[in-house]
């Protein structure tokens, strides 16, 4: 994890738990739905520190070893480039087909 999400995380930390204080005065103190209110709240930020490291592992097996890791523009480029057929059926926006074309049928290239 690099410095800054290890700092982000502290600070989800800290946030969590002082609204979990704020949750035990609260129950001692004050109303009770405020009490839940605090309770619920001091939640979120475990679920934000949660998430960054499921980010964290999901970078670091997205990544290989010489390459950079691919973002969601090139995984969408590299699935429209796996689905297209023949070079013709691509140069004319799918309207025509190759001869040796196995998908004959007319597409639309419309999204």
């Amino acid at each position: 994890m690099t410095r800054s999400g290890r700092l982000l995380c502290a600070l989800h930390l800290a946030t969590s738990g002082g609204l979990a204080w704020t949750t035990v005065l609260e129950f001692l103190y004050g109303p009770r739905w405020a009490a839940l209110l605090f309770a619920a709240a001091s939640l979120v930020p475990v679920i934000a520190v949660v998430r960054e490291t499921l980010i964290r592992d999901l970078r670091a097996a997205a990544a290989r070893p010489g390459r950079p890791a691919r973002t969601a523009a090139d995984e969408v480029v590299h699935a429209e480039l796996e689905a297209a057929c023949c070079e013709r059926w691509w140069t004319s926006l799918g309207v025509h087909h190759d001869t040796a074309c196995p998908h004959r049928t007319r597409r639309s290239s419309a999204a």
